[in-house]
């Protein structure tokens, strides 16, 4: 079955179309066609490639992702794959399943009207995936049919003692309230990754898995479940990220808006858009950026890049101690893929648990896999680019293959 894996972020679309042969060949798909939608919402930057080397590279205006779907529909159909023996279905990311949706599910009118009403718990991303969920719907019909992958879902698993907030029961009980997690495909991805290429079963792994990006979490993982995550309710909770604080005293955002003189949702506004490190630093958001600026002596790049460090080291830290050690801690993401500075300075001071980093390894893994820890290293360090479409594509065919055999 060839599936068209959709990933929706507050302002980018990224497909591609994989062929997936079954549940008992993982890592045998193949890619028919990739690209994004990048800028949604303004002077767009579209970037499609075939299997052929076929390729659509343009500038575009591109007002929302119901948009960037039609222009990713009408490539493929111009393509051929979109032809009876082309998609055969489609997987949509989305970011919030709420308590409701724990497993890939078969999308409806009754499921579009679920992802709706959980809108408020991820306003910005949420919504994204609607719209690239109508907007295909509209252009296919029911001929071809979507299924919804949850990034909540992986973490499902984790006990109350670490999913619980401290709050009067019938609050949590009334609203729902619980630490839902997010990026959870890509932990998902990590983990299982990690366990193929050490050739350990997926059920012995106890791992610390690292999605930094713009967006940034941290994940325990035993038996290869979420135990703890970094992000909460929402996804401000947690590691400092590009413009996100990450954990604050629950008090700020009052005593910000009395001070301010503003409402309290705009400054959750703020924490969300205009703090983590483009907020410290007071220029960018943009990792590399900082890092240049601060070899030029920029005092605040260099505060905003320690903090950031130092946040994401304090959580391995109580990962260790939750988890009682670790085989291996995971870098994925835009910053752990592609930063061994970053990476360095993460486990800089971290002998003391047995994590030890090969200078050339760290310095030689940019975009790439490749273990980075010492060979005598106790706790190893991996770098595993993140395909969360690979993930998209397996669920979502496993998902059609189980409703037709019911």
């Amino acid at each position: 079955m060839n599936v068209l894996a959709i990933n929706c972020g507050s302002s980018t679309l990224k497909f591609q179309v994989i062929e997936v042969e079954g549940e008992a060949a993982p890592g045998r798909e193949r890619r028919l066609a990739s690209g994004s939608v990048d800028r949604i919402g303004g002077p767009a930057a579209i970037g499609f490639i075939a299997e052929s080397g076929e390729r659509l590279q343009q500038a575009a205006t591109v007002a929302d992702h119901a948009g960037a779907t039609q222009r990713v529909l009408a490539w493929l159909e111009a393509r051929g794959l979109l032809e009876p023996d082309g998609v055969g279905a489609i997987g949509h990311r989305v970011v919030h399943g709420g308590g409701r949706f724990v497993e890939p599910t078969l999308i409806d009118d009754q499921v579009i009207d679920a992802i709706e009403a959980l809108w408020e718990l991820a306003p910005l991303h949420n919504e994204p995936s609607l719209r690239a969920i109508r907007a295909a719907r509209a252009a296919l019909g029911p001929a071809i049919p979507m299924v919804a992958i949850f990034d909540t879902a992986f973490h499902d698993t984790m006990p109350e003692r670490s999913s619980r907030y401290a709050i009067p029961q019938e609050l949590t009980a009334r609203h729902r309230i619980r630490r839902y997690g997010f990026h959870g495909i890509a932990h998902r991805y990590m983990t299982e990754r990690y366990a193929a290429i050490t050739s350990t079963p997926v059920e012995q792994v106890k791992l610390i898995t690292l999605q930094l990006g713009n967006g940034c979490s941290a994940t325990a993982v035993e038996g290869g479940r979420s135990v703890d995550t970094s992000m909460g309710f929402t996804p401000l909770e947690g590691l400092m990220m590009g413009t996100r604080s990450g954990d604050v005293d629950p008090s700020l955002a009052g005593f910000l808006a009395h001070r301010e003189g503003m409402d309290v949702g705009e400054v959750e506004g703020w924490l969300n858009t205009r703090s983590g490190l483009l907020g410290v630093s007071g220029r960018s958001q943009d990792m590399r950026e900082l890092l240049e600026a601060e070899h030029q002596g920029d005092h605040r790049a260099a505060l905003a890049v320690e903090m950031f460090c130092y946040r994401v080291r304090k959580y391995i830290g109580a990962y260790l101690s939750t988890l009682g050690g670790a085989h291996a801690i995971i870098f994925g993401g835009g910053i752990g893929e592609n930063a061994p500075t970053v990476r360095a300075r993460i486990c800089a001071g971290m002998d003391w648990c047995g994590l030890t980093l090969d200078q050339e390894r760290n310095a030689a893994a940019i975009g790439i896999e490749q273990r980075i820890s010492a060979d005598h290293a106790k706790v190893h360090a991996y770098v595993i680019p993140v395909d969360e479409a690979v993930i998209i594509a397996r669920d979502t065919a496993s998902c059609l293959r189980h409703y037709r055999q019911r």
